[in-house]
């Protein structure tokens, strides 16, 4: 990733096409090791190609990826007594949200300037 990132930072520098010693250069400044395994492959990957076509591409790529966020769980019931639950699920939640918020919460037990 680092590599993709000093990749993107020579472009965005207004290198049109940084070599492997300018992403090296780039990760160099700030300590980090260059490996010329990914850099060589990251170069031979995106040769000839428009970045911001690739961004694109992998953008729809990305969108079609499950996130696990979203709806909550459905729970189907297979007989009497089923609807009472759902109360007291409702019940649960209230209860949670009105619980009085201890004071050594806010500093988590300590101040910074004791």
């Amino acid at each position: 990733m680092k590599v993709v990132a000093a990749y993107l930072l020579a472009l965005l520098g207004g290198n049109a096409a940084p070599s492997a010693k300018d992403i090296e250069a780039i990760l160099g400044s700030v300590g980090a090791e260059a490996d010329s395994d990914r850099v060589s492959l990251l170069l031979k990957e995106l040769e000839g190609k428009d970045i911001l076509e690739v961004i694109a591409a992998g953008k729809e790529k990305f969108a079609s990826v499950p996130s696990g966020g979203g709806g909550g769980v459905v729970v189907a019931s297979s007989g009497g007594g089923g609807g009472a639950a759902a109360p007291a699920a409702e019940e649960k939640k209230e209860e949670a949200k009105e619980e009085p918020k201890e004071e050594s919460d806010d500093d988590m037990g300590f101040s910074l300037f004791d």
